[in-house]
């Protein structure tokens, strides 16, 4: 499997997801949130790639932005993503490890994010 992919990568804050683009189309997305406090950690909740482009790398390259994302704000990721928790896993000089605290914190903030689920 490619681990990158010539996408366009669009970030859309309001409505909390990061979007890949191919021709275009919208073939994925990581849908997120932003922890309070301001500037919060951004915690990357689902990664979807469409069945039709699955394996060209677009869920890899998503999760890649979506970390040079938080890094060029200052600050961290809660990948609580199976994908992206594996990604950044596979990528540690990429995509740095969150605390417990920050993750148990994470987890309690996605309870007032109910369209995420």
């Amino acid at each position: 499997m490619a681990e990158s992919a010539p996408v366009e990568i669009r970030d859309d804050r309001v409505h909390g997801s990061l979007v890949a683009y191919e021709g275009g189309e919208a073939t994925g997305t990581i849908a997120y949130f932003v922890m309070d406090p301001a500037p919060g950690a951004l915690v990357a909740v689902h990664t979807v790639v469409r069945p039709e482009h699955e394996g060209k790398g677009i869920a890899g390259a998503l999760v890649r932005e979506f970390y040079a994302m938080a890094a060029r704000a200052g600050v961290p990721v809660v990948p609580l993503c199976p994908y992206a928790a594996k990604w950044a896993q596979r990528h540690p000089d990429e995509a740095p490890a969150a605390s417990a605290e920050l993750v148990s914190e994470a987890e309690r903030q996605l309870r007032n994010h109910p369209e995420l689920f």
